[in-house]
């Protein structure tokens, strides 16, 4: 990945001119992060920032402007169609072109040969470029395409691919300004040629335009990086398994906090356990090799207090809504204003306890408060020097 980010992207920070860039342009930014499939093979996910990109609003209004910009539209479109390849390459008309590795699988090779003669070379790199588009890019609908099929007269592969959903050019919508990438081939992967050359294996590669598309993109990625590792189900049976362990309360023999210590420790211990790790991902610890991947530094946001800071200041109608209280005739009906006025007491109480924030002081071993650190009231109480982060 180390070479690919260098060589493919052309982010090197010790190159002699840095701004020539990589086969996308002059990368900005980029963050990755690796994972394992099922399978316990270990790939990874990225996201590309090009210099001069714009964000998706900026890319409707440009594309809508003075009643459609032909201009910018064709130059994106043109761009995006020499990045983007929606369809199996053709292969070579040489028929009796033979190469020493041509009976081995693609993947297992990096390129035509070294035996393949030097009029022979542009063939045998189209052949070789066609079979392994074909091997890693081309879909072949499996059960797994069908495992949320919830049994109506329609089949949907859950990938979203099939040969009709081919169009044949990249356009614009005139009245949204949605871009929409023309697809030459509906149950071939997206790839780039470049790409899939150097690192020999099944890829994806999307644009982040806009409308629709984009935002599907967007909760992809929001829904993928948030998703547990862990199934719902095996982790409750795992919980169960471990309070089972630690057997019933006793108030004569156990200490409260004693064992809600060793709940917890029993609980981790249980949920570590039944977490599955291939071969791949224990050498990826072992030999302490990185997991993400990025240009930039970043500094870690505890996004709870913030949280709690912002519904206090400026609460969410979906979240909190506002109770609307009946006035109640307390001369038609005593005892319904009893009960509203015993109702308006317990919720005036319960605000009290939500106001009240839990407040905890850590003492060193002479007996000296330890100071800890809140972000939201460091933010809050920042100086002038930071006024405008």
């Amino acid at each position: 990945l180390k070479a690919f980010i260098k060589t493919i992207l052309g982010c090197d920070p010790d190159a002699e001119n840095p701004e020539e860039g990589g086969i996308l342009g002059v990368v900005k930014a980029y963050y990755g992060t690796v994972e394992a499939q099922g399978r316990g093979s270990l790939h990874c996910h990225m996201m590309v920032w090009v210099a001069g990109g714009l964000n998706p609003n900026e890319i409707k209004e440009k594309a809508l402007e003075n009643g459609g910009n032909i201009e910018f539209q064709q130059r994106l479109i043109t761009f995006l169609d020499d990045t983007i390849s929606t369809a199996i390459p053709p292969d070579s008309e040489r028929c009796d072109l033979e190469t020493p590795l041509s009976k081995c699988h693609p993947c297992a090779t990096r390129g035509p040969g070294p035996g393949v003669k030097p009029e022979d070379m542009s063939d045998a790199e189209q052949r070789d470029l066609h079979n392994l588009a074909e091997r890693c890019q081309r879909h072949r609908h499996t059960g797994t395409c069908y495992k949320y099929w919830k049994g109506s007269a329609q089949k949907d592969c859950r990938f979203d691919l099939d040969k009709d959903n081919e169009t044949p050019i990249s356009v614009f919508d005139p009245e949204t300004g949605e871009f929409h990438l023309r697809c030459l081939d509906g149950l071939v992967n997206n790839f780039n040629e470049t790409m899939l050359r150097a690192i020999r294996c099944n890829m994806d590669i999307k644009f982040i335009g806009s409308g629709p598309a984009a935002k599907a993109i967007l909760y992809y990625i929001t829904d993928y990086i948030t998703k547990s590792q862990l199934q719902a189900h095996v982790a409750y049976a795992a919980l169960e398994g471990a309070v089972h362990k630690l057997g019933e309360f006793n108030a004569e023999e156990d200490d409260l906090t004693a064992r809600a210590k060793r709940l917890l420790q029993r609980c981790a211990h249980s949920l570590i356990s039944k977490q599955e790790m291939s071969a791949q991902q224990v050498v990826s610890y072992l030999m302490d090799f990185e997991d993400h991947f990025t240009d930039n530094e970043y500094a870690n946001l505890f996004w709870t207090s913030l949280e709690v800071f912002i519904n206090k200041e400026d609460p969410s109608p979906e979240c909190y809504p506002i109770k609307v209280v009946p006035v109640v005739d307390s001369s038609s009906s005593p005892d319904l204003a009893e009960e509203a006025r015993e109702s308006d007491i317990v919720d005036d109480t319960m605000a009290d306890l939500d106001d009240h924030d839990d407040i905890t002081l850590t003492l060193d071993g002479a007996g000296k408060l330890v100071p800890t650190a809140n972000q939201a009231c460091d933010y809050q109480k920042r100086g002038e020097l930071l006024e405008n982060v």
